[in-house]
């Protein structure tokens, strides 16, 4: 695999309906070479659904998909998939050696791969014996069997924590840097920020954010909490020092971003301001992720006959989060 510029993946306009349903409606993004997009939301956004069309195994219903890597079938690109498809009465080797044909590999890579994905030591085993993190890694095994540029992982990170969701981050940044593209959805904020260079927030069909974690880390910032007296006129200091992103809580505390303790102490002690304590309040990915979607209760419905399709659009989401 070479390095490569431009998009591997771009949507435009893709919408899919089943039946009297919409799975996902106007969905608008691309998947660069060279970088991992996350596909972000709470179950029933639509998420499994833009996987497998972006796979080929579903057609939009509108819209254009676009795959532009070289190769084609297996040699183009590999997909994890919810449910991972595994035979359980074969072995982890068997499981892979059974693909090796098909994607035009030969045995001895099927031994590079459990060396890389880390089985080679559950080779032997059944897959039913097998933990679930275990089977995740053996389906993204038979995914990077041909080595494709393209990488379409659904669900990835169920199930994983700590050295396990470490080993898969360093697996999906070694194939970008080696110029691959990586287009993986995740449940939850948490999983992802870390590893992606880009992320596309979908809730109920609909993409309602999409940028750079640095992005929605500056739009949803950090905080010091500081008990103040009084607290508008530290307020009011922070500001004119250029710190204006300054919120006033409930209890009177304030909730101050982008100012470490010892400025806020500065300028408190320039403007006469006494405080009283000034504590941490560092933002979980997943409070953002709750501020920005609404998981979904039912499914959208097309009416028959459409007397308003407009009135059918996804509604809109507030930015920014309670505080």
């Amino acid at each position: 695999m070479s390095a490569r510029r431009g998009d591997a993946v771009r949507l435009r306009g893709v919408g899919k309906q089943f039946a009297q349903t919409v799975a996902v409606d106007g969905i608008d993004f691309a998947v660069p070479a060279g970088a991992v997009t996350a596909l972000v939301g709470p179950a029933g956004a639509g998420k499994s659904t833009v996987l497998r069309m972006v796979l080929g195994l579903q057609r939009p219903t509108t819209g254009e998909i676009t795959v532009d890597v070289p190769g084609s079938g297996p040699a183009a690109m590999g997909g994890v998939l919810t449910p991972r498809g595994l035979h359980p009465a074969r072995t982890v080797r068997d499981q892979l050696a059974c693909y090796a044909p098909v994607v035009g590999v030969r045995r001895r890579r099927v031994t590079a791969v459990l060396e890389h994905t880390g089985l080679a030591a559950v080779a032997e085993t059944p897959v039913a014996r097998l933990h679930p993190v275990q089977q995740s890694r053996l389906a993204l095994a038979i995914a990077i069997l041909a080595d494709p540029p393209l990488l379409v992982l659904d669900d990835l990170f169920a199930g994983a924590e700590g050295m396990e969701r470490g080993w898969l981050h360093g697996l999906l940044r070694g194939h970008v840097e080696r110029g691959g593209a990586v287009l993986v959805s995740a449940d939850t904020l948490a999983d992802v920020v870390s590893v992606a260079d880009q992320l596309v927030v979908l809730s109920e069909g609909a993409v309602v954010w999409q940028g750079t974690p640095a992005k929605l880390r500056r739009g949803h910032p950090d905080r010091l909490v500081v008990a103040a007296q009084p607290s508008i006129a530290l307020a009011t200091a922070l500001a004119a020092r250029g710190f204006t992103d300054a919120v006033m809580r409930p209890d009177g505390r304030l909730a101050v971003a982008e100012a470490d303790e010892a400025t806020i102490r500065s300028i408190a002690e320039a403007a006469q301001v006494r405080i009283g304590s000034i504590v941490s309040d560092p933002i979980h990915p997943d409070r953002v992720l709750a501020s920005l979607t609404k998981p979904r209760r039912h499914a959208h419905h097309v009416p028959t006959p459409p007397a308003n399709p407009g009135g059918f659009a996804p509604a809109p989401t507030p930015y920014g989060m309670p505080r």
